[in-house]
């Protein structure tokens, strides 16, 4: 990829994303686990264990070369993206489950994102050619948490000025997401028809299955309709701008980011049409949550 476009543009464009993240979270989401603990629990395992499987079993299904496996695996492993939220408000979805699942999300990603990389990495790539070693776990991690609790700070010392900022991050991202998935496909031009072959259907099943999976597990295990509908999307919506950065950046692999860069181009279109169809079809219930659920 483009040496700017990665070694700067990449970086910013993260760290803009998941400051607008902690414009959006308060420690108040973090306490609220333990007041409603099933809906959390559930989802995460979902989200940590249940996806992984799926994305797995998806790989081998469709034969996928080495490290668009690792791809693949490494977008299953990121956590909830910022668009999580903006679906299930449009979508009747309990937006405060959604801010505490992305908290939560963020935290374990730190230690669950290498470790699933790791084992695809050990699994598929048999030369070894990337790895995730400590030192980039640890640069992970600053790029992940220091500007969501930098965004956390400015929410607790300027409440208003927070609010004013959601929905223009919210959109930066999207854009800024755009033009991440536009440079992978610019660099990879000569490839992008045959990677688009081998690994759109796979992604794009990924992502129906984790949509289904984030509905369905959840109202089996007896969580409300409205916290079904937010772990769909939360599990769903998954933050290709990190799957990205993890693999340009960090494994210095651009294949591996090819996986990201596709989910990121379907994921919008098909996050949207399962909101309609879960409104339409799914939901029967005019569920009312308490604003702390």
């Amino acid at each position: 990829m483009d040496s700017a476009l990665s070694t700067v543009g990449l970086p910013i464009a993260l760290g803009i994303i998941m400051l607008g993240l902690g414009l959006s979270l308060t420690l108040d989401d973090f306490r609220r686990v333990g007041r409603h603990p099933r809906a959390v629990v559930v989802a995460l395992a979902c989200q940590l264990l249940l996806l992984p499987a799926v994305c797995f079993g998806l790989v081998l299904l469709f034969d996928l070369p080495p490290l668009l496996a690792i791809g693949m695996m490494l977008l299953a492993a990121s956590p909830g993206g910022t668009s999580a939220n903006l679906y299930s408000h449009l979508f009747r979805g309990d937006v405060a489950l959604n801010v505490t699942l992305t908290a939560i999300n963020s935290i374990i990603a730190i230690v669950s994102l290498p470790l699933i990389t790791n084992l695809a990495i050990a699994y598929f790539d048999a030369d070894s050619s990337v790895s995730l070693q400590f030192t980039k776990v640890v640069e992970v991690f600053a790029i992940v948490l220091l500007p969501v609790a930098l965004g956390m700070a400015i929410r607790s010392a300027r409440p208003a000025f927070a609010a004013r900022m959601d929905k223009p991050v919210r959109i930066a991202s999207a854009v800024i997401l755009g033009i991440l998935v536009l440079g992978i496909l610019i660099d990879q031009r000569d490839n992008v028809v045959e990677y688009a072959a081998q690994v759109g259907a796979a992604a794009t099943l990924f992502c129906v299955m984790s949509l289904a999976v984030g509905y369905l597990v959840p109202r089996w295990a007896g969580v409300t309709e409205r916290q079904a509908v937010a772990s769909s999307f939360e599990i769903g919506v998954h933050n290709a701008t990190l799957a990205i950065y993890v693999a340009v950046e960090i494994l210095d692999e651009t294949e591996i980011s090819i996986p990201g860069a596709v989910y990121g181009l379907i994921m919008f279109f098909i996050a949207a049409a399962w909101g309609l169809v879960l409104t339409r079809y799914l939901v029967r219930t005019d569920e009312r949550v308490p604003a702390d659920a």
